[in-house]
């Protein structure tokens, strides 16, 4: 792994980050991608956290980037429980599967950590998230909304501050900024169509 340098994303970032955000996801989850406009839209919520959205330069150039954002839990006993979500993360294609990725997951979450975010709460592959200590969430008795009779393997919590859900039962639903692609998806064609034309593949592992 070549030296990086990881600093706070500039507007003059944007439309750099928003083209790495869709190489990274593109034809992934879903044939194309989404992922950039929820980010190009997600800038402007209440809940982004801008001292949170970091780059990852190697040799100059932007290669990874991470947004946060604020969120809370539903607990049970009717505490509304402020902590944080992140994502999209994203790394550019020749440079994953190198360590980038964690390195600047791990880097955000200290930052993430000193701000009192308390906990993460995402929807991941503990393949790459365990690396960095998230577990199942149910293990630390916080439900997934939309998928609430199941343990929802894909739901990752970690612990920022260690014994932060001690005594806690709740729910999670994703921020509504994540869906804005199903809110305006006339929107996003005429923003996709900024960009260069890619091809969308149909591939097996997509949901």
């Amino acid at each position: 792994m070549k030296k990086y340098n990881i600093r706070t994303e500039q507007p003059r970032d944007f439309k750099i980050v928003e083209n790495l955000t869709r190489e990274a996801f593109w034809n992934v989850y879903r044939p194309g991608c989404v992922e950039h406009f929820v980010l190009h839209h997600y800038r402007n919520d209440p809940s982004f956290i801008p001292e949170l959205s970091l780059v990852m330069e190697v040799d100059g150039q932007i290669i990874g980037h991470v947004m946060y954002a604020w969120s809370k839990i539903d607990a049970d006993d009717g505490r509304k429980i402020r902590m944080m979500t992140f994502g999209p993360i994203s790394i550019h294609p020749n440079y994953k599967r190198q360590g980038y990725g964690k390195a600047l997951l791990d880097y955000s979450m200290e930052l993430a950590r000193k701000m009192s975010a308390g906990c993460l709460l995402i929807v991941g592959n503990i393949g790459f998230y365990g690396k960095s200590g998230f577990v199942p969430a149910y293990v630390k008795g916080i439900r997934y909304a939309d998928d609430p009779n199941s343990d929802a393997p894909y739901f990752l919590c970690k612990e920022l501050d260690e014994g932060f859900l001690d005594g806690v039962m709740g729910s999670y639903k994703d921020p509504e900024g994540y869906f804005v692609t199903e809110r305006m998806p006339e929107e996003f064609e005429k923003y996709e169509a900024n960009f260069p034309p890619k091809e969308k593949l149909v591939l097996p592992g997509q949901l």
